[in-house]
């Protein structure tokens, strides 16, 4: 089974696809001053949530970039039922191959710098779809400074950073960490448990599947390192860079 096929079937019953809340979302958008002039595109966008929240609370116009089409076409229908087809337009494409002249106030991937292969590609990428002194907004996992050496080494990407390091990159590409909204433990609840629950429902749901095997390895996988270690010792952000102007 493909990776984007695992994924619809874990997020089946989120529609914030990471670690964090609506508020966080919102304390965002404040940061970055959004308004009703406020152009963004947000690669990685999954079901639109955020554009749609932006675009309700702030009145922003927005492009969403996902490769996949289930949450593609999930984001069309929200942004249809909640009237807000004249804000935000959703593209299904790979974000890595995405080509526009555009250039946006604010420009955003949120847990998604796996497109381009890490935080600092990350940031090399969307630099080049802003203004002069447009704004970032990533969202990117990070590891506790006593994280066991055994998880690092066996479970977790190899672009995998502590936090420290997130912000010396930051730097070294030219923009200042202006502000960060962390993931609680309840954020992380939130979100792990929905991918649990989407992965049963499945299982329940198709007893015969050829795959079945794949879900389950998946969700097994999943509930032992969240309680061996992701709860304890992963972290989570949103962090807001403003381009170095001084």
């Amino acid at each position: 089974m493909e990776f984007f096929e695992l994924m619809d079937i874990s997020h089946n019953y989120l529609e914030i696809l990471n670690p964090t809340s609506r508020e966080k979302i919102l304390a965002v958008g404040d940061v970055l001053n959004l308004n009703a002039d406020s152009h963004v595109i947000d690669f990685g966008c999954g079901k639109g949530e955020l554009l749609v929240l932006w675009a309700e609370k702030f009145g922003i116009s927005g492009t969403g970039v996902d490769i996949s089409e289930r949450f593609s076409e999930k984001a069309r229908n929200t942004i249809q039922e909640r009237k807000l087809d004249r804000n935000v337009e959703i593209v299904c494409a790979n974000g890595s191959e995405y080509t526009t002249d555009e250039k946006y106030d604010a420009g955003l991937c949120i847990g998604a710098t796996f497109i381009w292969g890490g935080f600092r590609q990350t940031i090399q990428a969307l630099k080049q779809f802003v203004k002069p002194d447009g704004r970032l907004a990533i969202g990117e996992v990070y590891v506790s400074n006593d994280m066991p050496r055994e998880y690092i080494d066996t479970h977790l990407p190899e672009t995998t950073r502590h936090e420290y390091e997130l912000l010396q990159t930051a730097i070294d590409e030219g923009y200042d960490v202006e502000y960060a909204v962390r993931a609680s433990h309840d954020d992380w609840d939130r979100y792990e448990a929905g991918n649990w629950r989407g992965l049963v429902k499945w299982l329940n749901e198709n007893p015969t599947h050829p795959e079945r095997q794949e879900v389950i390895d998946r969700l097994r996988g999943n509930q032992d390192e969240y309680f061996r270690y992701g709860r304890e010792y992963l972290g989570w952000a949103i962090y807001v860079l403003s381009p170095i102007m001084y």
